[in-house]
């Protein structure tokens, strides 16, 4: 691929004796939603107000947001407008900070003040670029130059917070040296300093400094060398809040967020889904899933998934992709037979074992815990057996035994490959039905009476059933240790006497007065194939007996389709 030559490599900012690839992510961050300012304005068609304040209270009352960023309010009409309707139409609870987003230039900020009026907690955000690129392409000026900028800015918002904040407003700084990731660290730190200087900043008053990757331009772990460098040098580091504002050019914003809180940040301000600008800003969702399923309390609330999905597609007119990290509507499904297999067995394996800790492999969290309701496993050409009796257990209740799977599996496979498209769990239900539920003959019971008595201490059971064979009725009469042993003995001699008992399940597949109970019968026919029957009463001995004739029945087919073929060869 030519023209890679003309674009400029990263300069890693040396660091000596890092500590970040040593520390460990142990409690939340505080996090700050920019979804109604970052987000909306990366919107083709941005959120009009009734949107806006659904997404706002979806952050604040669903998901436990505290901060969020709610708008540009200098900049836009429809911002302002925002502002002020949170504001006098109470949706703001008191526990919850609204930050509002300013250029380090006069006319904005004054205006910006008008905007926050009657707010009870504010956090005052501005910013300008401070990066290499932008000094010499857009502001054409030097570090001394970009500093005298910032510091100009915080010395009016300084002087006209001090009225704000006597009247009884709790009011936040907020700088962000725009690019940072492409400024250099020395000049990011001197401009930074003298940011907190001017706004008298001290370990009481602390001052955010947002350290935004406005354009991801590095790898996660270089950003985290040049965080903690930064936070070395900065003179007074107890007076800063340090905060990550990442976006995802090299689609690792999550990465170098994770990097970032290593290296010493205590704040992400992020989106729902990584919305943003080009490739997006930081996902929320996934920094904090992924605290939640290393043990780390994330401090906000997604076990409502489905609804924040809804919300967000509705309001935003974007689409949720179907891969993205706990939220697509594919995330937690195993199409490949061996994944399904696994994700079988620890279910079970939790089950058997009452595990109180998640240990299923292919899924790193629990699907309930964002409330989702679909089938963690789906079925389609790759699958294997366990996905089709993961699916008739969990959605269905029948437990089938290990050795059934493969013959189950093969009908489902078979379906799936003359469909070409993935079997709904109702299409998986319908084989279940149309293979073992609803096999009808050639040999169907006309009626029979089954009696068990106890003699000399020994447990006898006394078949007595009509059997239909075509046209044909003729009576069995059977005894023995148990209904399948009497069962047994009640056939033998008739032309259904083929088949040698191998094995059997059987548990409830439902509760109450109404239960019903599931027998497997596990037959093997004269060639040695195994053949299953399914067999469901309210009487767990007639169940068996039904299980027994529909392996019967199934088998007569399979000999059918041996001598078919046979003769079909003949010819």
């Amino acid at each position: 691929m030519k023209g890679f030559e003309k674009y400029i490599p990263f300069v890693p900012q040396p660091i000596e004796n890092r500590t970040w690839p040593d520390n460990s992510i142990t409690k939340a961050p505080v996090w700050c939603s920019v979804d109604l300012r970052d987000g909306n304005q990366a919107l083709i068609d941005p959120m009009n107000m009734d949107e806006k304040l659904e997404m706002f209270h979806t952050l604040v009352d669903d998901i436990g947001v505290k901060e969020v960023e709610i708008g540009f309010p200098s900049a836009s009409d429809t911002d302002y407008e925002i502002c002020r309707e949170l504001i006098e139409g109470g949706h703001i609870p008191d526990d919850v900070t609204i930050q509002v987003l300013v250029q380090a230039r006069p006319h904005l900020i004054k205006k910006t003040f008008e905007a926050i009026q009657g707010a009870k907690h504010v956090i005052f955000h501005f910013y300008n670029s401070t990066s290499t690129l932008q000094r010499e392409v857009v502001f054409r000026t030097d570090v001394a130059g970009v500093k005298q900028i910032a510091t100009d800015a915080a010395d009016l918002i300084y002087e006209m917070a001090q009225p704000v904040i006597a009247s009884g407003m709790d009011l936040r700084y907020e700088y962000s040296p725009e690019s940072f990731m492409g400024t250099e660290m020395d000049a990011a730190v001197e401009i930074c300093a003298a940011v907190l200087d001017h706004l008298h900043a001290d370990a009481e008053h602390k001052v955010i400094l947002n350290l935004p990757t406005t354009v991801e331009n590095c790898m996660p772990n270089q950003f985290a060398d040049e965080l903690e460098y930064f936070i070395r040098q900065l003179p007074g580091r107890e007076r800063a809040i340090i905060s990550l504002h990442p976006h995802n050019d090299r689609g690792t914003g999550v990465a170098t967020t994770e990097a970032g809180l290593l290296a010493g940040a205590e704040r992400v301000e992020a989106c729902l889904f990584g919305n943003g600008e080009r490739t997006g800003n930081v996902d929320m969702i996934t920094v904090a899933m992924n605290m939640y399923v290393q043990g780390v309390d994330p401090e906000l609330n997604f076990t409502h998934m489905e609804k924040i999905i809804d919300m967000y597609e509705r309001c935003t007119k974007m689409k949720v992709p179907e891969r993205q990290p706990y939220a697509g509507d594919l995330v937690f499904t195993a199409f490949s037979g061996s994944h399904q297999d696994a994700i079988n067995k620890g279910f079970n394996y939790m089950q058997e074992k009452h595990c109180d800790k998640w240990m299923v492999p292919y899924l790193p969290i629990n699907p309930r815990d964002l409330g989702r309701n679909y089938e963690p496993v789906r079925i389609n050409s790759q699958s294997g057996k366990g996905g089709a009796a993961f699916i008739m257990n969990h959605k269905f209740g029948f437990d089938m035994p290990k050795a059934m799977h493969v013959e189950f599996g093969a009908v489902v496979q078979k379906e799936s490959d003359k469909e070409g498209v993935e079997l709904k769990s109702d299409v998986i239900w319908r084989l279940f039905q149309e293979t073992y539920l609803k096999v009808d003959g050639p040999y169907r019971l006309i009626n029979n009476k089954l009696n068990a008595n106890v003699e000399d201490g020994v447990a006898h059971s006394h078949f007595y059933g009509k059997l239909q064979h075509k046209d044909t009725v003729f009576e069995v009469i059977g005894t023995g240790n148990g209904p399948i042993d009497a069962f047994f003995n009640a056939i033998h001699g008739e032309r259904m006497d083929k088949y040698e008992f191998i094995d059997y399940k059987e548990h409830a597949i439902s509760r109450g007065s109404d239960s019903q109970a599931v027998a497997y019968i596990q037959l093997r026919d004269k060639e040695g194939t195994d053949i299953f029957g399914v067999g469901i009463d309210h009487n767990i001995s007639m169940a068996s007996i039904k299980g027994i004739l529909c392996a019967i029945n199934r088998g007569k087919a399979l000999e059918h389709q041996r001598e078919a073929a046979a003769a079909a060869q003949a010819q």
